[in-house]
């Protein structure tokens, strides 16, 4: 206990980035635009270690470690018995991060320790794990009203969310590297709570936070499950969760106030604010409307993928792309033909204009060749000269709900299936955008623009 640097039982706390603005110091680096990097430069640890030997070297990894551990102790996750007979301890590792924010500045070092989950085994470590998360369509639906109504959406996150989790099966885990106890070395942990690293352990932590918002007196939505309704006169709180982040909004400020103390009385949490960034989704909420790009993330893949310093396209793909499974090409790296694909998909989050782009090189993920790549490539080069272009959900009046589908005839060249695509809208504000191969041949354009009205028909009758 005395090799612990501060109080064990204290919570987590937040730096101080306060500085005094009266200072040269501060009027030097506020004209230089490093403000930020300043700030925490002194304060956190800028390299993440790669073992934990690394880590019990630097107090800043040192700190985040007993940030974690202490969590534990306050919320009664685990205790220290001798394993049962007949069972097997699971391992735990930690994983080190270095949070950063929108503009990519470090602010956090972050250790968590997680379970080794893949050596669960089903029906004797755990049973049921499905657990419920929100789609990102629901997610732009949320903002689109919103928008309409005029209300501002906030953010929590809740520290620690998993650790909140009622575990119901039997779970033993060892002592964490770099912690054991050297006077119960061969003890185990026995887990009341869930860790991150369970199969079980997302089931727990939503499990958990339904009961708490439905005995405080909120309806769980009857389609998306995610959501959460509570309803005073005639105003209205909108809840929705992923996972562990939480947004939320009112058209009555005092409600919105209402559920951040209902939120504290079970849940540690960190109140982010106004929303700003969500699930790689950039937020800017203005007086005239809501704002929603992906800039940072297209900036992260373009230096991923050494894409900075390459030339722009207008078009995502040429007009007669003529794509096809040429034998006779030089295989491409898969696995980074796999990586570039993935990247865009998520980023189709916010950019239905390379939808159809994405969707056709995905096609040709099995054996990719080099023309693949280039058309690949090509869409990056694209993202480098329209980095901000993003969604525009303005504050006007209009919210009728409208729809847009289509379908081209035997566009595919390997097979000769169609192509369907729709939108819908919710007034001007475009809220879901679909682009899929159909599964079968048609005969005539009439059938193929048939099968794309009914996949329509179905998102209409989702989002209705």
């Amino acid at each position: 206990m005395d090799n612990i640097i501060g109080d064990p039982h204290a919570g987590l706390q937040t730096r101080n980035r306060t500085i005094t603005e009266n200072t040269s110091l501060y009027a030097e680096i506020l004209d230089t635009g490093i403000m930020e990097t300043c700030l925490h430069a002194a304060f956190v640890s800028q390299l993440e270690p790669k073992n934990v030997k690394e880590a019990l070297a630097d107090n800043c990894w040192i700190e985040a470690m007993q940030d974690e551990l202490s969590q534990f102790q306050k919320l009664h996750v685990w205790d220290l018995v001798d394993l049962p007979k007949g069972m097997h301890p699971i391992g735990t590792r930690w994983v080190f991060k270095c949070k950063t924010d929108d503009r990519h500045v470090m602010v956090k070092n972050k250790a968590r320790l997680v379970v080794q989950g893949f050596y669960q085994q089903e029906g004797f470590d755990y049973t049921e794990v499905y657990a419920l998360v929100a789609r990102l369509v629901a997610i732009r639906l949320f903002l689109a009203y919103a928008s309409f109504v005029s209300f501002k959406v906030y953010q929590l996150d809740v520290k620690s969310a998993f650790l909140y989790g009622k575990v119901h099966e039997e779970v033993y885990v060892t002592q964490p590297p770099g912690f054991e106890d050297p006077h119960n070395i061969d003890k185990v942990y026995k887990l009341d709570k869930a860790l991150y690293g369970l199969h079980q352990a997302p089931q727990a932590w939503y499990e958990t936070f339904s009961k708490h918002l439905l005995s405080n007196g909120f309806d769980r939505g009857q389609i998306d499950s995610t959501l959460f309704i509570r309803k005073t006169g005639g105003d209205i709180l909108l809840v929705q969760v992923y996972v562990d982040d939480i947004i939320f909004g009112s058209t009555n400020e005092e409600m919105c106030r209402e559920f951040e103390r209902v939120m504290k009385s079970k849940f540690e949490m960190s109140n982010m604010g106004e929303l700003s960034f969500f699930l790689g989704l950039q937020v800017s909420q203005r007086e005239d409307g809501i704002y929603l790009h992906q800039t940072k993330y297209v900036q992260d893949i373009l230096s991923k993928y050494k894409m900075n310093d390459c030339s722009t396209y207008g078009t995502s793909i040429t007009v007669n792309h003529d794509m096809q499974p040429d034998k006779d090409e030089k295989d491409v790296d898969c696995k980074l033909y796999h990586g570039m694909i993935g990247s865009l998909m998520y980023l189709t989050a916010s950019r239905p204009d390379i939808m159809f782009a994405v969707c056709l090189c995905s096609r040709f993920q099995s054996q990719p060749k080099e023309s693949h790549m280039i058309t690949v490539k090509r869409i990056f080069t694209y993202l480098k000269g329209k980095t901000r272009l993003g969604l525009w959900y303005s504050k006007q009046q209009s919210f009728e709900f409208k729809t847009y589908t289509d379908s081209d005839y035997g566009g595919c060249n390997l097979d000769r299936k169609s192509t369907s695509g729709g939108c819908q809208f919710l007034g001007d504000r475009l809220v879901s955008w679909q682009c899929k191969k159909q599964s079968t041949v048609f005969v005539s354009t009439c059938e193929a623009e048939y099968v794309a009205v009914a996949s329509c028909c179905s998102q209409i009758l989702w989002i209705r």
